[in-house]
């Protein structure tokens, strides 16, 4: 039943852009770019419990470092772009998660909160280099001799993307270090116990972390094709935390339906900003009372019931 329901799934999304307007296709672009942050949030909150408010400061940094490389260097393969952008996240992420070793909780949440201001303050002050205020136009994403100047080309390669880094998290949470992860959350004491080197690994979700936000930084400014410091404001931080609980902690596709489910639900209530942090609100409470597990448990209890 697995195969067929993949196969399936795959089909939908190579004909996703023939079936559906324009609009759309841009926004299962943007569901591909916010389920791989999910991802990467999830690799460090759902399997080491480092509870992070400040992811929305790595996609900012994924995102302007592909747009500078590839403004300054025009014509440089989009691959290289987001390179560029994963392994400058993953350095700031280690940057960050070595200090916040000794941080827990309400502490450690802050921290990063911290972190995703301190982001948004550097790109405006940075002029220089982003031009701060008035935003960055990115340049056209290449692929070879090819300019992904539409939105279905552009669906396309986040499409690729989110299916490596989807195939690379189901992969790394089955080995060794994958099961390290879950025995951090479980219990430290009782991983360092088992031989589990708490300090490596738990800077080490930090990294994988950001570095998948890195890759959706990357992605983001492409598709969107401007930045601007308003767009990683410390809502969004919020939003990928919801998408996490809501997917369901501890869970790659949880993290991926949660992403889909939340970035239609904020697309759906553009028209309602001002009531926007009630409904969210709401929907997490609803969701943590009756759905305690996220989407990823009660589908489990289906297939199971």
């Amino acid at each position: 039943m697995r195969y067929p329901a993949v196969a399936i799934g795959a089909a939908g999304l190579v004909a996703w852009p023939w079936a559906a307007p324009p609009y759309f296709v841009f926004l299962a672009s943007l569901v591909v770019v916010n389920a791989i942050v999910a991802i990467g949030l999830n690799l460090l909150s759902g399997y080491t419990n480092q509870l992070s408010f400040g992811h929305a400061g790595f996609l900012a940094v994924g995102a302007y470092t592909a747009a500078i490389v590839a403004t300054r260097w025009p014509g440089v393969p989009v691959v290289v772009a987001l390179l560029t952008a994963a392994l400058g996240a993953a350095l700031v992420g280690l940057l960050l998660g070595v200090p916040c070793l000794r941080l827990e909780g309400l502490y450690l949440a802050m921290a990063t909160l911290a972190f995703g201001f301190v982001v948004v303050e550097a790109i405006v002050n940075l002029e220089w280099l982003t031009r701060g205020n008035d935003g960055l136009r990115v340049p056209t994403a290449r692929l070879g001799p090819w300019a992904l100047a539409t939105d279905t080309a552009r669906y396309y390669l986040a499409v690729l993307v989110g299916a490596a880094m989807v195939w690379a998290a189901l992969n790394l949470v089955r080995t060794r270090t994958g099961r390290a992860l879950l025995a951090i959350r479980e219990s430290e004491i009782a991983a360092q116990a088992s031989g589990v080197h708490l300090a490596k690994y738990k800077t080490l979700a930090f990294v994988i972390s950001a570095l998948y936000t890195g890759v959706a930084g990357g992605l983001f400014a492409f598709v969107v094709g401007f930045l601007s410091p308003d767009a990683f404001d410390v809502f969004l931080s919020v939003d990928f935390v919801a998408m996490i609980i809501v997917g369901g902690l501890g869970s790659v596709p949880g993290s991926v339906a949660g992403a889909a489910v939340l970035t239609v639900l904020n697309d759906s209530l553009a028209g309602f900003q001002n009531y926007r942090p009630l409904l969210f609100g709401a929907l997490l409470i609803a969701s943590m009372l009756f759905m305690p597990g996220g989407i990823a448990s009660a589908v489990r209890r289906l297939k199971g019931g």
